[in-house]
């Protein structure tokens, strides 16, 4: 995977998610559905080929697509 894979709205979701965010949470403050956060969510795991937001996370982490 490369640097940047992520969309801006992908790589939003998964900077709230790092503070603890819950995806009620998530949702209210981007102005969109749970199902969208989710969704968003569901993709990015894909695209980075893990089954749980943590490894997600962790994997984001390694890339440099987010940090904390």
């Amino acid at each position: 995977m490369t640097k940047g894979i992520l969309t801006a709205r992908e790589k939003e979701v998964f900077l709230l998610l790092v503070e603890n965010k819950t995806t009620k949470e998530i949702a209210k403050q981007l102005n969109i559905s749970e199902k969208t956060v989710r969704n968003h969510i569901s993709n990015t795991m894909q695209k980075l080929g893990v089954k749980s937001r943590s490894q997600a996370v962790v994997e984001l982490l390694k890339l440099g697509e987010i940090s904390i």
